[in-house]
């Protein structure tokens, strides 16, 4: 985070989370799932200086870092308890994405949907409304316009690119919000390779539900967070996983291994990362407030069933 120059701490009077409980009974509600919740924070986003949050990284000493849909970076350091369970966030920064000519983004420019760290240190950021994904060599710095897949720029502008993610193998994975693939109207379209390199392919969500994330795994596969908002019931989520990708993927679904709904804490989830901390592979997602004073920014952290158990 030092290299952050110019970044405003953020921190206001008062804790900056605060935890959230777990359903009594607990893990019952979970019984066969593959990853299980350790623990969930409800974030105070004006102290944290960002809002809607939209895409999460968690890095392999502990940073959080997300974007937010109104055109701002931030970061913090989650502290963990031995088991897992988060605790809190501490040392929070936060500041506006820039455009490329280093000037911080206004209005519609600034929506902000999926991060994706590359080896280098740098970072992708995909963008709706005006679709396109730039990289930056540091979150306060200008951007560098990259080759997005191709058609993009057409789609509508509420539901392209939320889920973006750089595999082990150096291939770039993206799948688009609600454009549906025209071999299947159940399918969204997806892309893997990369600039000069992109190919096409189809992701099956589940029935009624919208990718709002991927993250890549160590074996080249993924884990694709896909959201379920739907009135009364309110909002929920799947997280699944995908093997590691073929060179040429033609339709591809996923294994349930996280249902997050009700009685568990649930809001927006619009982020997901995984990393591993203390010998142990773990996960986080991250919900969107919207701005809107009924819902909650929250993070969960879970671990695999396996190592959870071992514990």
């Amino acid at each position: 985070m030092a290299a952050l120059l110019g970044a405003s701490s953020c921190g206001l009077p008062g804790p900056l989370t605060r935890p959230e409980p777990l359903p009594e009974g607990f893990p019952d509600p979970l019984a066969g799932m593959a990853l299980r919740p350790l623990g969930v924070l409800r974030i105070d986003t004006e102290a944290l200086g960002a809002d809607g949050l939209s895409a999460l990284h968690l890095g392999p000493d502990l940073t959080l870092t997300s974007i937010s849909d109104r055109g701002r970076w931030c970061q913090a350091r989650l502290v963990l308890a031995s088991n897992g369970a988060p605790l809190g966030l501490d040392a929070p920064r936060a500041g506006p994405l820039r455009d490329i000519a280093g000037h911080p983004l206004q209005g519609f420019l600034g929506d902000a949907e999926c991060l994706a760290a590359l080896p280098d240190g740098s970072w992708l950021v995909g963008f709706e409304r005006l679709h396109r994904i730039w990289r930056y060599r540091h979150l306060d710095g200008h951007a560098e316009p990259m080759e997005a897949p191709p058609g993009i720029i057409g789609w509508p502008g509420n539901g392209g690119l939320e889920s973006l993610g750089v595999l082990p193998d150096g291939r770039w994975l993206a799948i688009a919000e609600s454009e549906r693939a025209p071999e299947d109207n159940a399918a969204r379209i997806a892309w893997i390779g990369g600039p000069g390199a992109w190919r096409r392919f189809a992701y099956r969500p589940a029935p009624g539900h919208d990718p709002s994330d991927l993250c890549p795994l160590p074996d080249s596969g993924a884990l694709v967070l896909e959201r379920h908002a739907e009135f009364p019931e309110g909002f929920s989520a799947r997280l699944i996983r995908l093997p590691p990708l073929a060179e040429r993927p033609e339709m591809v679904e996923g294994r349930l291994v996280a249902h997050l709904a009700p009685p568990l804490p649930s809001d927006n989830w619009e982020g997901v990362s995984a990393f591993r901390h203390g010998g142990r592979d773990l996960v986080a997602v991250i919900s969107d407030d919207n701005q809107l004073f009924f819902q909650r920014t929250l993070l969960m952290i879970l671990g695999w069933s396996d190592e959870v158990a071992a514990s």
